[in-house]
């Protein structure tokens, strides 16, 4: 029987390769993580993650899952709406990615109501109908199996919970061509520039256009059971945030 193979980048390798090379990009970049974005979408992405918090609708006291979160920009968000009766967990495949997250977090004295926990978001390690809303910013795109991933997602979330996930997407076509030069071309040159790391922001360019597209992603958010799904595109489309609810 032939392995199973998947896409890392345009590149394709073994199914079961796919998660350690995806977590030595971010061991790489965890450092420069924030500045990288800061440099690369010239601080908007800022706005995106504030828009998918007000889309959010999080209500104090809530339970909420901010999967693949990273550095913690989104968790520092849902913080300030869940308050100190909420919990917040902070869940990331990368360990050096929660470190990062961790301390930032920390430093800015946010703590009471946070958790860190390393997972694999295909194989969540929480308890059916736990959370009351689960986001994640930019990191489906770099999960192996995504429709198992949306899965474990419904699994976990409370019958009334939402999902939004903020990601990379197709833009309209009159941008498609400066975004393709921008992409390739100088977005390398930025991760060598700023992060001493042109391969990992090389990677991130052709795994975006390795991800399903708005409507693709749509169809696979239902075929989880979600319900009432819908995408708002930012940005011309470089953008979308989807969300769908568990009813």
């Amino acid at each position: 029987m032939k392995d199973k193979t998947t896409h890392f980048g345009f590149e394709e390798v073994q199914t079961q390769e796919k998660a350690h090379r995806v977590r030595a990009v971010f061991d790489s970049v965890a450092d420069n993580y924030d500045l990288m974005n800061d440099v690369m979408s010239l601080g908007i992405h800022r706005l995106w993650k504030h828009l998918v918090i007000d889309m959010a609708n999080i209500r104090p006291g809530q339970q909420v899952l901010d999967l693949a979160g990273g550095t913690g920009d989104l968790t520092r968000l849902i913080s300030a709406r869940t308050g100190p009766q909420g919990k917040v967990i902070l869940s990331d495949i990368n360990h050096a990615m929660i470190r990062t997250g961790r301390a930032r977090l920390l430093d800015s004295g946010i703590a009471g109501n946070l958790d860190f926990i390393q997972a694999n978001a295909e194989r969540l390690p929480f308890a059916d109908n736990s959370f009351d809303c689960i986001t994640m910013g930019f990191g489906l795109r770099n999960v192996t199996d995504k429709q198992t991933a949306l899965d474990s997602m419904y699994r976990v979330l409370r019958p009334g919970g939402r999902l939004l996930v903020l990601e990379f997407s197709r833009p309209a076509a009159a941008l498609k061509p400066a975004y393709d030069f921008y992409s390739f071309k100088i977005l390398p040159r930025l991760g060598q520039l700023f992060a001493s790391d042109a391969d990992s922001y090389r990677y991130l360019a052709e795994s975006i256009r390795m991800h399903p597209d708005q409507k693709a992603l749509l169809e696979m958010l239902e075929s989880a059971g979600f319900e009432d799904c819908s995408y708002q595109n930012l940005t011309g489309g470089i953008v979308a945030v989807h969300r769908g609810f568990k009813f």
